[in-house]
């Protein structure tokens, strides 16, 4: 059933891009997939995800950036961790954003011993991490940002992200998107949808 849903998925986000303004002065672009029809192919037959986002801003220039992740599970989160942080790469012309555009893509997808390996590609590196999964075929990454309309700016985190399972409905049929649009409390959708595990990724400028 999830094929189906990924294939109208590309069909209709592959050549869309998404914007967002913040009273705050920082725009997000996103585009899905890919413009090139055949690698679009690819990635559906591979089920992989593949997302690009553009960060623009005036103040963004000289921010520090940091990624973070909570893993929930039934309902709890059971670990909040750092997947990036620019201030300890250790690298001193890596630790902030040198321009006012920021671009960034998020290549992910389960693998065979159920985890979500996920590469985030900055423009002068990447960073790969694996996080465990529960054995199904029906994750999805999604804007978060975008699907519910946050609000996003400097010296703040934001929800960036989330990587979840589907809300199944009483008759059985099952959606992403009504998880993904539903709003500000986020960290308490295991509970509302009945959503056994999902990733929650945070993104914060200072």
């Amino acid at each position: 059933m999830r094929k189906s849903i990924l294939i109208l998925i590309y069909l209709v986000l592959s050549n869309i891009s998404f914007g967002q303004d913040s009273d705050k002065g920082l725009k997000m672009i996103s585009d899905y997939s890919s413009e090139n029809q055949e690698i679009r192919d690819i990635l559906q037959f591979e089920e992989i995800e593949y997302l690009k986002i553009k960060f623009i801003g005036q103040e963004l220039k000289d921010k520090s950036y940091k990624i973070t992740v909570k893993e929930i599970w039934d309902g709890k989160t059971l670990r909040d961790t750092t997947v990036f942080d620019s201030k300890s790469i250790g690298i001193e012309q890596f630790e902030n954003v040198n321009d006012t555009i920021l671009d960034l893509k998020v290549i992910s997808k389960l693998t065979h011993k159920n985890k979500l390996k996920m590469t985030f590609k900055f423009p002068r590196f990447s960073i790969t991490k694996e996080f465990d999964a529960i054995d199904t075929d029906e994750y999805s990454l999604r804007n978060i940002a975008e699907e519910s309309k946050m609000k996003i700016g400097y010296n703040e985190k934001f929800y960036l992200l989330a990587y979840i399972l589907p809300y199944e409905r009483e008759d059985g049929s099952k959606s992403w998107c009504q998880v993904g649009t539903s709003g500000k409390d986020i960290e308490n959708w295991g509970e509302k949808f009945g959503i056994k595990h999902y990733l929650l990724f945070e993104m914060l400028f200072e």
